[in-house]
Order: structure tokens, then sequence, then C-alpha cells
């Protein structure tokens, strides 16, 4: 049974304030954990109808938070970054929860409209059963309704796997977010103050890369992705991408070759720095300390140019060889930072970019079954490719 829209307006609108009725006859337990249970709401009212609702739901619950559980109580102030904070995660919520919500009733129509097709294919053969010309023509239409409906049920099942990992993604940067921002149970000194901010931006920076990955994924897979192609100098994209390492990675040598990377390819520039920057920073990822990563480049008879990432790592999985281009594939590692490093995307989104230019890319089968080579082809400048 759907829940008519009005009634969902209503709890977006009221249901804040029920929650805080509640929970002010209550007590005991700390005011920071009832943020949790207003994001709670915000969650249900964007999976029940989308955006906008969750949007109303997160200002409402921000505003009741703010004015009755965060210092000084019974007044409505933004002028602490705790108030900023708690607003931009409400609304954070609302929108990424919104989104796929939005995502998921669009699905779920277009598989109803599609079984309505399917049962009117059905009622159209049960009367044309006696020719057998029509009846092979709606057997088609059948064939390919089922294919569609196949199509939207794989789709489904990618979007709730989709769910469940950007709900793992974002509870450890939230939760240690809100832990770090709420707690007031003791003065804090300068060097705890000064603590706590340093580890509320890495998880907001944490969070933003999620966002930005998500919302590329979004981007190549909904085909709305706009490229601005021009001969571009390989050669310079590279050196862009080595130095942008360098920021993060300073001691990371990586050695090309400048004579064969002199060569024009059509590309969009600042797509094409995405693609460098996340091959070499998986490879930074993994490889030992200590070791440089090689980029290749070769020019191929077809009209393509071939760029290969070579790290010194310890390669990819048997297992993971199929699967390292899809989303939220990670290799394994000893390391704890290089677990949490990352967002899993950066693979997945380097082949969307990539086929996009109307290249292709794949993982190289290692010769001396040491490191990785991720090799990636982009089409030549016109005036070169003659």
């Amino acid at each position: 049974m759907q829940v008519p829209d009005w009634v969902v307006w209503l709890i977006a609108l009221v249901g804040p304030a029920l929650l805080t009725a509640v929970l002010l006859g209550i007590s005991g337990a700390e005011k920071r954990n009832y943020v949790y249970l207003y994001l709670g709401l915000v969650a249900a009212v964007g999976v029940a109808r989308g955006l906008w609702p969750a949007l109303l739901a997160a200002v409402v619950s921000f505003l009741f938070v703010d004015y009755f559980f965060v210092q000084p109580y019974y007044t409505l102030t933004i002028s602490d970054s705790e108030d900023i904070l708690n607003l931009v995660v409400f609304v954070g919520t609302a929108a990424l929860v919104g989104i796929l919500a939005s995502r998921r009733r669009r699905v779920l129509l277009e598989s109803q409209a599609l079984a309505g097709q399917l049962r009117d294919v059905n009622a159209e053969l049960v009367h044309l059963n006696k020719e057998q010309a029509e009846a092979a023509q709606s057997a088609l239409r059948l064939a390919r309704s089922e294919q569609q409906i196949r199509a939207l049920q794989e789709a489904d099942r990618l979007r709730r796997e989709l769910l469940a990992n950007v709900s793992h993604e974002l509870r450890t940067p939230l939760g240690t977010i809100l832990t770090e921002s709420t707690d007031h149970s003791a003065a804090l000194t300068v060097v705890e103050a000064e603590r706590r901010l340093a580890t509320v931006a890495v998880e907001a920076r944490r969070l933003e890369a999620l966002v930005n990955d998500m919302l590329d994924m979004a981007r190549i897979e909904g085909g709305a992705l706009d490229l601005d192609l021009e001969p571009v100098r390989l050669e310079d994209a590279i050196a862009a991408a080595t130095e942008r390492l360098h920021h993060v990675s300073p001691n990371r040598v990586v050695e090309s070759d400048q004579n064969a990377a002199d060569v024009d390819v059509l590309a969009d520039w600042a797509r094409l720095g995405q693609v460098l920057d996340n091959l070499l920073a998986n490879a930074d990822r993994f490889a030992p300390a200590g070791t440089q990563i090689t980029v290749k480049v070769s020019k191929e008879e077809s009209g393509l140019v071939t760029i290969r990432v070579i790290d010194r790592g310890p390669g990819v999985a048997p297992e993971l060889r199929e699967r390292v281009f899809e989303r939220f594939v990670r290799g394994d590692s000893n390391d704890a930072q290089l677990q949490s490093a990352g967002t899993g995307l950066g693979l997945a989104i380097v082949k969307g970019l990539v086929e996009a230019h109307a290249g292709s890319v794949a993982l190289d089968e290692s010769s001396d079954d040491i490191g990785a080579t991720f090799r990636f082809t982009l089409p030549l400048a016109p005036e070169q490719a003659k």
C-alpha cells in the first residue's frame, strides 16, 4: 500500500516535533545520540518520497536539535561550527537518501509499466494464437519485454548493492564527525580541540571524495557525461598528474618516456587528468615505499595510443581480476590505512571515462608475477592519426 504524498509531507513537518516531545521526556541518554534518531527520520522520509520531503525534514530536525539539544539551549543560533556541521550532515543525508530513493521509485514505476505491457502482450497472444505470423511477432515482443524486465530487475539489484555499500562507506566518517563534534562531556584543551578539528576535516574530505565519485558514476551511468574533446599533449597530462601525486606522496618516483609521450590525443584535459590521477593514486596506494611507478606510452597502427601504468606492488589477486573495474571492489592490503583509503570507485570511474573517449581499459597479465599493469587506450588527435 502506497502512502499518499500529503501524509509524507505531514510526517516530514510534524515528525521532528513529535520525536522531540518524546526525547524531552527521556533522561539519562547523552544528548548527542539524539542526532542519529533525527537522521533516521530524515532517511525514512527520503526513502518514502524522495529528495524534497527529506530536505524539509532535515531543516525542521536541525531547528529542533539546535533549539533543544545544543548549547546554549532554547536559542536558535548558527554561529557555532557545530551548528553548521549539524546542518551540513542533515542536508547531506537528506540529499543522498532522497536521490537514491528517487532513482528507486523511477525504476519501480518503469517496472510496473513494463509489467502492464507484458500483460497486454499475453492477452494479445490469446487472441492471435491461430495466426502463426502474428503469434510469432507477439512472442518476439514478449521476449523483449521479459528482457527489459530482467534488465530492470538487475538494475534494482545493483541499486540495492549500491545503497548497502554507500551506507557502509558513510557510516564511519559520519559517526566520527558526529562523535568528535557533539561530545561535550569534558572541557577541551587546545591540543584536544585541534586534534578533533583535524579528525573532522579528514573525515569531511573523505565524504567529499565519496560524493564526488558517486556523482561522476551517476553521470557516466546516466549518459550525462559532457566531454570537451580537443588535442591534448599526452606528455603534459602525465607531467601534471605526476605533480599532483607528489603533493600526496612527495617521495614517490614516477618514470615516463617523454619522447614516447610526445603525441597528441583527442581527449578532455580534465577527464584525462582524472583517469591518470586515479591510476597513479591506485599504484601509489599498493606499491611499497621506495619503489617507482612506470608510465609507458606506445603508438598503435590502429590510430590509438596505449598508456600503461605499472607499479611494483603485490598485484591483483586472481579472484579479483575479473571484477577489478566494478564499483566498491578493493584489493587486499595488510596496511589498515590502505584498506580505508579511497572510495572503491576509482577504477570504475576510470573505465567509464576511458570508454566515453572511445577507448578501452584492461588489466594486463604480469610477466614476472610482481606488480600490476593497468592499460588504457585513447584515439590520436586527427592531425596525427593520418
